[in-house]
Parts: C-alpha cells; structure tokens; sequence
C-alpha cells in the first residue's frame, strides 16, 4: 500500500508547531495520551481516523499512536484538511492520505487507500467510511471491532443501517454524548461558525439580520453567539418544541420563505440536503451572505444556484458570487463547505 499523500511536505514544521499549541491548551486529552502511552491499550491493533483534518483532531490521531496503535488519517472534507497538519504527521510515519482542495473522486481514493491498513477501530466524521466498509470493502468487516461517529449527519445514517437490521459492527454515537452536543455543538459550533464568517468576509454583524436555518444545539449556539454580536437574528425550525425554545430566548420565528427575504446573512444548520432551494434564491435580497453550518456540502442547492447565476466569480478568498438575472449578487462562503472548517479553524 501507498505510504502518504502528502501536498505540501515542507509545511511539517508549521504543521508540528500548530499541532504542540493545541496539546498545550487540551490537559484531558495530555493526561489520556499519558494514560494511553503506559499501558498501550491499542498496541496490535490498526485505527483509521477520517475526520476534518486539522491540528486538534492531529493530535487526536497521536494519542492512539501513543497507546500503540498502527494509525492510518484521511479528510473528511475536502477543504477542512490543513496540508501543514498532514505533512506534520506523515513525518512521524503515520499513514496520511489527504490534502486541501481535493476533488470528490481523489477524496474516494484516498478514503480506500486508508481502509487498505485494514482497520480494526474506525473513528468516523459524516459515515463515509462506515458506508465504503457496508458497500465496496466487505472484505474488511471481519476485522472490524467497531466505530465511534462524531456527528449528527452519520449518527443518522448509522441508525437507519441499524434500524434496517443492515448494521455490522456496533457504532458509538458520540454525537450523543452530552460532552459532544453540549460543548462541542453548542459552544464550538457557536463560536467557531462566526469566526469563519467574519475573518471571510470582515463585515461588521451588529445591525444585520441573520436567518438561522434549524435550531438544533449548533443551530442555538450560532443564534446566541450572532446575538451578542448585535444582530438581529430570526430562526427557523420545524421541530414546533425547538422553535417555542427560540422565542423564548428572544428571537423571531417565522416560516423559511417569510424569513429569507429579510437575512443579510442567511446559515444553515440542520445535516439536511437541499434546505435552500430555487424558490429561496429568487427571494434573497441583493449582497446576501450564504453559509452552510451543518455538515456535508449539500444544505444549498447549488446546482440550482449555478443555473440561475449569469455570472460567478471570486470576490474574495472563499466567497464566490453569483450574478442573477436581475442584478443581485448572492455571495456564497466556502463553495458550501463547512464555514467554520473551511473557513477558519473548527472548532477551538
């Protein structure tokens, strides 16, 4: 098997020194690392880690190396991976296949050349690599002791396989976890989403009128956080408990066609494919900001939105406009990526 894909070699030590930053500010995962380098808990065994690739989720990948295992790291996302953060761990003789920007085709590639270290434990970021096992690599499942998934989008597709009777391994739902929605959903996602939006676009968010589309624990987090920011923020949610929460913490709630022609910055946060539709486009007010917070690249329509466009260009780094026919220009950030990964940093 290829060894690494690796796009940037000579990054390796800004990639280490990213890398020693966040170990220095993770004291739980230092003393589980320490935990794990004592008594070598995964020695023999092989873990693959496909996840947004970036200097946390590193050293992540190094505390299982700690414990002994033969770690095999591909992207989950093609534009969350950080080519300094995958050099950093190929120079320490993992087995790295990812890079910044790759086309869905090379991110299929590399997620196969990952499962050929025959993986005894996956931890999994979306269910690709669950789904590629169940599908094309059936040759596997006799080695596999079982996965850990991170969010929403793959806890929901692990419980349709399970509910089918389809499922082959047991799949612990960390996104279940009350440490994972609460914190990580909730505060990371909050903090972490605006941060990508601001850096982007450097606009000021006070005064603007912010759609949050779905009012989940992330969806909750980026709604409080843009209202300490100054906006004026209107949520929409179908789950009628969830939205009665979102008016009573202040906000307005109205239906998705009402709200959409009012958002100077319009955000999704709901795991769901086509959220935002040709309908919504035609309703969006002139210089729209447009994000996707939730997790694969497939809450905008963008097909849809191409084939209304007359025009697209860069207007700057990670936002893209679109020129519709009547003169409005929909900005979209990070090619509908994750704005907080494929933007800025993920989570702190």
């Amino acid at each position: 098997m290829q060894k690494n894909i690796v796009a940037e070699p000579q990054l390796a030590g800004q990639g280490k020194q990213k890398i020693e930053w966040v170990k220095r500010n993770m004291p739980i995962l230092r003393q589980i690392e320490d935990d794990f380098r004592k008594h070598q808990y995964f020695s023999g065994l092989r873990v693959l880690v496909c996840i947004h690739l970036e200097a946390k989720t590193a050293y992540l990948a190094q505390v299982f190396a700690a414990g002994g295992a033969e770690v095999a790291v591909t992207g989950s996302n093609p534009h969350s991976t950080k080519d300094d953060v995958v050099a950093a761990l190929a120079e320490e003789g993992m087995h790295v296949y990812a890079r910044y920007g790759a086309t869905p085709e090379e991110m299929r590639q590399y997620m196969n050349q990952a499962l050929d270290v025959r993986p005894n434990i996956m931890i999994d970021d979306g269910g690709d690599i669950a789904e590629l096992v169940h599908t094309e690599r059936q040759e596997l499942l006799p080695e596999v002791l079982g996965a850990c998934e991170e969010t929403t989008t793959g806890v929901l597709r692990a419980k349709a396989r399970a509910k089918a009777g389809v499922l082959e391994f047991p799949v612990v739902l960390i996104n279940d976890a009350r440490c994972k929605y609460l914190f990580d959903n909730y505060h990371g996602t909050g903090q972490s989403v605006w941060d990508g939006v601001m850096r982007t676009t450097n606009l000021v968010v006070s005064g603007k009128t912010v759609v949050i589309i779905g009012y989940g624990w992330g969806g909750k987090g980026c709604a409080e956080r843009a209202q300490g920011l100054g906006a004026n923020v209107i949520v929409c949610e179908v789950d009628p408990i969830k939205a009665a929460d979102a008016l009573m913490h202040g906000l307005r709630v109205m239906p998705l066609n009402q709200a959409v022609p009012e958002g100077d910055i319009i955000l999704t946060v709901t795991g769901g494919k086509h959220v935002i539709r040709q309908e919504h486009y035609e309703r969006m007010k002139d210089g729209v900001i447009l994000a996707n917070a939730g997790h694969f690249k497939i809450e905008f329509d963008l097909d849809a939105l191409l084939n209304l466009s007359v025009e697209q260009k860069e207007m700057r780094h990670n936002i893209t406009g679109f020129l519709m026919a009547d003169g409005r220009w929909l900005n979209l950030l990070g090619d509908g990526d994750l704005v907080n990964i494929a933007c800025a940093d993920g989570h702190p």
